[in-house]
């Protein structure tokens, strides 16, 4: 009789990896491992690593699977925290989950499960599909486009995909939900962990300025006329609307205003008005740090789709490569292009790969 292939499986306390866990029960030997990627303070409102603790412990229990625990808060402060840092003190945007996924998850976590744990396989509740075909591995976008999570995966390599399973993307979330209340797990109703690793979206800002002083500055229009102060630069990124405080000012239409730009040396947040303002549009960008899942189908220059940010709708664009740089032009301008975020690559359901976005072609200077 043939061994069962064991499978860790990351488990956060939440309904994607707890279903995960149970799907995969059918096949495989499982067992779960939870974790800790930062020593929060015990007054701490951040974190909520001890009540996800508790939520995977007692989902492991019910489902009578053994749960493992490692601390990564180390690694996790030298290879994820420390980049996040230093990004937002240049003045750019940085997406500490796609970091977070290729040093911790897919790195630590893999090779502590392989070494340690002696599994043949890790899983987690990620929605992407994992394709093996023609003797290779590709990442193809999970059927629920709404929660599809490729973009934050496009740094998977060939050897890592070799080892990972993505067992929910085939499902839709809301029958991933169904599943849970099916088979009465209390988790099925939890809300989705939002923001990057550890910080919940409201704490954002607070948060920062633990590590980051702030430097209180002027912001200015277009036309360099002064409407105000900002809190710190790094609180602000290209395209944000919320939180200027600067409404209802004479001599100004009552559009709504834009950040267009972050003047670092002279510590000036530069405004527009409205959306689609010029000054927030692009035709393209150049990409550094450039990574391809799959080389089969990378040939330059390279029409495919993209998306600048994971809540983007994909613009159809050309990378034009020069000896090691690449220049991505877009098909129409897109707004908001913002350094430091990743551009994620696609040809039709299949993520190709991405890079991170180091400067952007503006459609006009005015500053």
């Amino acid at each position: 009789m043939l061994r069962k292939k064991k499978v860790i499986v990351a488990m956060s306390g939440g309904v994607d990896s707890s279903v995960s866990a149970w799907l995969l029960k059918k096949k495989y030997v499982v067992e779960g491992l939870f974790m800790k990627n930062w020593e929060e303070e015990d007054s701490s409102k951040y974190c909520n690593s001890k009540k996800d603790l508790k939520d995977a412990q007692d989902v492991c229990k019910s489902l009578n699977i053994i749960l493992h625990t490692v601390n990564f808060s180390l690694e996790y402060w030298n290879f994820v925290f420390k980049n996040f840092l230093s990004e937002h003190k240049k003045g750019r945007t940085p997406n500490p989950d796609i970091l977070c996924n290729k040093e911790i998850k897919f790195k630590m976590f893999l090779r502590f499960s392989i070494e340690f744990l002696k599994a043949d396989y890790i899983a987690t509740g990620h929605y992407a599909i994992n394709l093996f075909q023609n003797h290779s591995y590709f990442l193809l976008k999970g059927i629920d486009r709404i929660k599809d999570q490729s973009y934050f995966l496009y740094t998977l390599n060939q050897n890592q995909l070799k080892k990972i399973l993505f067992p929910l993307g085939i499902f839709k979330k809301s029958k991933v939900r169904s599943i849970a209340e099916k088979i009465n797990l209390k988790v099925y109703k939890k809300k989705d962990s939002t923001g990057i690793c550890f910080i919940q979206p409201k704490f954002y800002r607070k948060f920062l300025n633990k590590y980051i002083p702030q430097k209180k500055g002027k912001i200015l229009t277009i036309k360099k006329d002064f409407i105000g102060y900002h809190f710190g630069l790094f609180n602000y990124t290209l395209g944000q609307r919320k939180g200027l405080n600067i409404g209802g000012l004479k001599n100004y239409k009552n559009i709504p205003w834009y950040v267009v730009e972050k003047d670092l040396k002279n510590n000036f947040l530069i405004v527009d008005q409205g959306i689609n303002n010029i000054n927030l549009l692009s035709l393209g960008l150049f990409i550094k740090k450039i990574h391809w899942i799959n080389n089969i189908l990378i040939n330059f220059p390279l029409k495919c789709n993209v998306k600048t940010r994971y809540s983007q709708i994909e613009c159809s664009c050309t990378i034009k490569k020069k000896k090691n740089k690449f220049k991505v032009i877009f098909l129409s301008p897109i707004s908001s292009i913002t350094p430091g975020q990743s551009a994620v690559f696609y040809l039709k359901n299949i993520c190709l790969g991405g890079g991170i976005i180091h400067k952007r072609i503006p459609l006009k200077k005015n500053f």
